[in-house]
């Protein structure tokens, strides 16, 4: 039976999954998503948690005085107000590592399309213009011989890193901080790194460091021959610079599964054919989003079960008394 003195809050949809399994346990309180919670203050005052895929700002914490616990599906948290929650003493967690493998193996597959333009060679033989016109051009580009550039090398970083060896290609990367567990070369700066790379792979986080920091002049030092991959946030890169990159043929091709303002994309990216454009679906399998479901969920249990959470992040270590 749902422990009634126990109400969890979920603004918006999210994984079906999350709900079924906290509303065994709990009362799930569901309500439409908009700039303030549609909640009577009696109410408010029986939630105890949240589950949340999205924003999650300071007048919501306000507004929920014994809110507890943040569950935030996805390892992107930048939408919560962690400093909030952390003046408040509430944990936010998110969901690392389950979707670490799903990540890395479409960033492979978004690099390949890319350089290979295995979409446009599919389309074209669906339209049947390999039988009235012949085989597909040659593809200008080749992973062969590459040298890519990581902007990051966290979890996922790390991850696609190690699926780019099987490629023979040389790994670099740039990081605030070197790593001490790798042996890639390490570049001080992003400038440097595109400098020395052909192909320049982002997959940083959303902070004020990495907002439009894959900028024009990133794109000239990449170059001619130069390939930019995005599966981190489209906040890191300045698009309009983009599309100038590439209708000018500053870099070579772009493959993106990330932007600036989702679902809208730039209307100047639509027309090149040597983009390949993802609708941010790079953990969008069943099998992973229900692992991320499940964490999410799995937090919320633990923490009212046993006083911790499995995945806070690092602005709220909280223990429960």
């Amino acid at each position: 039976m749902p422990q009634s003195d126990i109400a969890i809050l979920i603004p918006g949809q999210i994984n079906r999954r999350v709900t079924e399994r906290l509303e065994a346990r709990y009362k799930v309180i569901a309500v439409e998503r908009g700039a303030s919670l549609q909640l009577d203050a009696a109410t408010a005052a029986t939630v105890r948690g949240a589950a949340v895929s999205g924003s999650f700002p300071a007048a919501w914490i306000e507004a929920l005085p014994n809110l507890e616990i943040i569950g935030n599906f996805g390892v992107g948290y930048d939408g919560i107000d962690v400093r909030a929650a952390a003046d408040r003493k509430i944990v936010v967690t998110n969901t690392p590592d389950v979707l670490n493998d799903e990540v890395a193996d479409t960033t492979i597959g978004l690099l390949l399309n890319t350089l290979r333009r295995l979409p446009q060679a599919e389309n074209y033989l669906r339209a049947g213009r390999w039988v009235a016109e012949g085989a597909f051009p040659l593809s200008p580009l080749s992973l062969r011989g590459r040298h890519v550039g990581l902007f990051g090398l966290g979890r996922i970083g790390l991850e696609i890193a190690h699926r780019l060896e099987a490629f023979k290609v040389k790994v670099s990367y740039h990081t605030r901080t070197p790593r001490t567990d790798v042996g890639y070369d390490h570049f001080p700066t992003l400038a440097a790194l595109a400098e020395a790379v052909d192909t320049l792979i982002c997959i940083v986080p959303k902070t004020a460091e990495t907002h439009k920091a894959v900028d024009a002049g990133i794109f000239r030092a990449l170059g001619a021959n130069g390939v930019f991959i995005n599966v981190g946030r489209g906040w890191s890169v300045d698009e309009e610079a983009l599309v100038a990159a590439l209708a000018d043929k500053t870099i070579a091709a772009a493959g993106l599964d990330v932007f600036y303002d989702e679902p809208n994309v730039p209307e100047g990216l639509l027309g090149f054919d040597n983009v390949s454009l993802l609708p941010h679906v790079a953990s969008a399998s069943v099998p992973t989003r229900q692992a991320m479901a499940d964490l999410v969920a799995d937090n919320i249990l633990d923490w009212f079960d046993k006083g911790v959470a499995r995945t806070p992040v690092p602005e709220t270590p909280f223990r429960r008394g």
